[in-house]
């Protein structure tokens, strides 16, 4: 199955084939989501509005997390397999995870002003975020270092699947140490600790970023498996 997607030209197809698709459907889920969220939704009895923030944070962090985990694969098969496509997946992951790293600590900021009373604290849930950020920057920093891409691809792919030993730690901080940052309130033993009024804009929103994590990164995938098909007709004329 691997072999079979990894083609260039059959991703090419498949991609172009449920792209637009995923565009509709990703508009579609992220408008209703934000009126659930902004509109519908009510206030938290002890946050009030600001608990708003936590359509966008949540979402966002899972996808900081996940696009992660999907450069740490993607990287590995890079080393293993020397598949070019896997590279290529790598390089549009990267971006897209750095930007929602970004909106996670930005809207976590914002958050935790009006419920804490400070911007920040070196807590272990913000700081592993800030440390996977970090990692983010490092694999973009090293796979555009040097003229020749090629050149970058590994190294970057190193970094990436060091960056992996984070992940866990950014998961479960909350469960090792007792800092400021609430727990877990769905992916936890006790069941889910959130009203279903809350949980369905949350639901809603997390399946849009995700969509439209999909589409952004098949969309750059595209582009750069096109700039290179010119770079090489390029050479060999």
């Amino acid at each position: 199955m691997f072999d079979y997607f990894a083609n260039p030209t059959r991703f090419s197809k498949i991609a172009r084939l449920i792209l637009p698709w995923l565009e509709i459907i990703s508009v579609a889920c992220l408008g209703y989501g934000l009126y659930l969220a902004l509109l519908s939704s009510p206030a938290d009895y002890q946050q009030g509005d600001a608990v708003r923030i936590m359509y966008i944070h949540v979402p966002a962090a899972w996808i900081a997390l996940s696009s992660y985990l999907l450069l740490g694969i993607c990287a590995f098969f890079f080393l293993i397999w020397r598949h070019p496509l896997a590279e290529i997946a790598a390089r549009s992951i990267a971006p897209i995870g750095t930007g929602f790293a970004v909106i996670t600590l930005i809207t976590g900021s914002l958050w935790g002003k009006p419920i804490w009373g400070v911007w920040w604290v070196w807590d272990g849930r913000l700081t592993s975020m800030l440390i996977l950020f970090f990692f983010f920057v490092g694999y973009l920093a090293l796979s555009n270092a040097f003229e020749q891409t090629e050149r970058g691809a590994r190294p970057a792919a190193i970094l990436a699947l060091i960056g992996c030993i984070n992940l866990p730690i950014v998961k479960f901080s909350v469960d090792w140490w007792h800092t400021l940052h609430q727990p877990a309130s769905i992916m936890r033993s006790g069941g889910i600790a959130i009203d279903s009024s809350m949980l369905w804009p949350l639901f809603t929103l997390f399946v849009a970023f995700h969509l439209l994590f999909i589409v952004i990164v098949l969309t750059r995938m595209l582009t750069v498996l096109n700039e290179r098909k010119l770079q090489s007709r390029m050479i060999r004329s």
